[in-house]
């Protein structure tokens, strides 16, 4: 079959190596892909928000499968655009419609989401510009520290936690108020802050049965030691130590099977990935939020860990036959570390010459940042690459991950050497 993946992270380059393997893929193409997804599939210079323009790609290369990395174009109801075109009628689409993105698109929804459906949470109460006055009263009697959430998309950076509460009211003020983030914090969800280990379970859905994928521990701040400014993700573990059967059953129960109810009582239909960020606080499961779609730096290590046909699994979504499927997942450790530019998550260079790709690496190399000149790959994002080393435990894992590592070089290159040292600690 034909396949077109959205996207040019390090999340579809590992989706496209996946589904490359599929004897069911005839041809995979991407856009608008990096230079490590030109190794395993077709580029195509096309942005994932150009709907007339994919619309058109999949006519002209008849498409049978459509695969949406990113939120952006689920949040903007790419679902419901290609499926009002008649000639289209055929092609399966993985990722939600506009609605049902909008448990990523709307921190505001996806909070009365989780409250009428009893999926457990924390308390929150949400303002906008107009209810300033308001706003400032309740955080001044808020219990410490306070998170800030601006409502909307905010490439990852709409979070903030303050520690006063005189922080706070200059927070909500900058966001409201100067719009900090644009449109994005329109509206400003205040959230109580939970106190535990964070973790991200992975669930594929047709609407109306699941599969569980293998769960995952990012690495969000820039220094170690979980230091300095968040950024998109420096590193992932998965499986997770403290994720055993039991807090997993709990996670199940307490939050899939009513996000899943949810999603039926509500009418919204739902065929793809929801990303459940969440607090293990002692022992239970609290929902911190959900994203619509696989996570960047998570994707790397879950999807180097199933051992099912990836191509069949999406496809088995796509046409709602999900009900017993089984899930293949290997017991291997997968540990990855994302190398990033100099100055991210602030300004940072581009076009720096990547050195070391082309030797014998055990680790996994993903590609996030990356673009192909004609004798060289260059640096064009902030995440650089994802190296992801599998192994008997946390600890092989990181070794494979780390050789690898210091056989990669460009100018201004940064990670950090104490991914899943917590994890090893605990």
């Amino acid at each position: 079959m034909n396949i077109l993946l959205l996207g040019s992270g390090g999340r579809e380059h590992t989706l496209a190596w996946k589904m490359s393997q599929s004897p069911l893929c005839k041809n995979l193409y991407i856009a608008p892909g990096n230079a490590g997804t030109k190794a395993v599939g077709e580029n195509v210079d096309l942005q994932a928000t150009d709907f007339d323009g994919i619309a058109n790609f999949c006519l002209a290369k008849l498409i049978d499968l459509l695969v949406v990395g990113p939120e952006e174009p689920l949040v903007k109801g790419i679902r419901e655009f290609l499926e009002a075109i008649p000639s289209l009628s055929t092609l399966k689409i993985i990722g939600p419609g506009k609605e049902g993105a909008t448990l990523e698109g709307s921190k505001d929804f996806s909070k009365a989401f989780m409250q009428r459906h009893g999926v457990p949470t924390a308390s929150s109460q949400t303002f906008d510009a107009s209810q300033i006055d308001e706003a400032l009263a309740y955080l001044q009697n808020h219990s410490l520290p306070i998170v800030l959430k601006a409502d909307g998309l905010a490439a990852g950076k709409g979070v903030v936690i303050s520690e006063t509460h005189e922080d706070a009211i200059a927070t909500i003020k900058s966001m409201l108020l100067d719009k900090q983030f644009g449109e994005a914090s329109a509206k400003v969800v205040v959230e109580q802050f939970l106190k535990g280990i964070e973790l991200s379970v992975f669930v594929l859905t047709d609407g109306k049965d699941y599969v569980i994928l293998p769960e995952a521990k990012d690495y969000k701040r820039i220094g170690e030691g979980d230091t300095g400014l968040n950024t998109g993700g420096m590193g992932s573990i998965s499986p997770v130590p403290f994720a055993d059967a039991a807090f997993m059953r709990k996670v199940d129960e307490k939050v899939i099977k009513p996000t899943i109810a949810g999603l039926q009582k509500d009418n919204i239909p739902y065929k793809g990935f929801i990303f459940i960020g969440l607090m293990n606080m002692n022992g239970e499961p609290w929902v911190i939020e959900y994203n619509v779609r696989m996570g960047d730096p998570e994707t790397q290590s879950v999807i180097a860990r199933i051992d099912n046909d990836l191509v069949d699994l999406l496809l088995a979504c796509a046409e709602g036959r999900l009900a017993n499927y089984q899930m293949n997942v290997s017991e291997k450790t997968a540990a990855t570390v994302v190398l990033v530019s100099e100055g991210y998550p602030g300004s940072y260079p581009k076009g720096r010459k990547i050195s070391g790709l082309d030797e014998a690496h055990k680790a996994l190399i993903f590609h996030a940042g990356t673009m192909a000149s004609d004798t060289d790959v260059l640096t064009s994002g902030g995440r650089v690459l994802g190296i992801t080393g599998l192994g008997n435990d946390i600890n092989e894992a990181l070794e494979i991950a780390y050789d690898s590592i210091i056989r990669i070089n460009y100018q201004g290159m940064n990670y950090r050497k104490d991914i899943g040292k917590d994890l090893l600690k605990a």
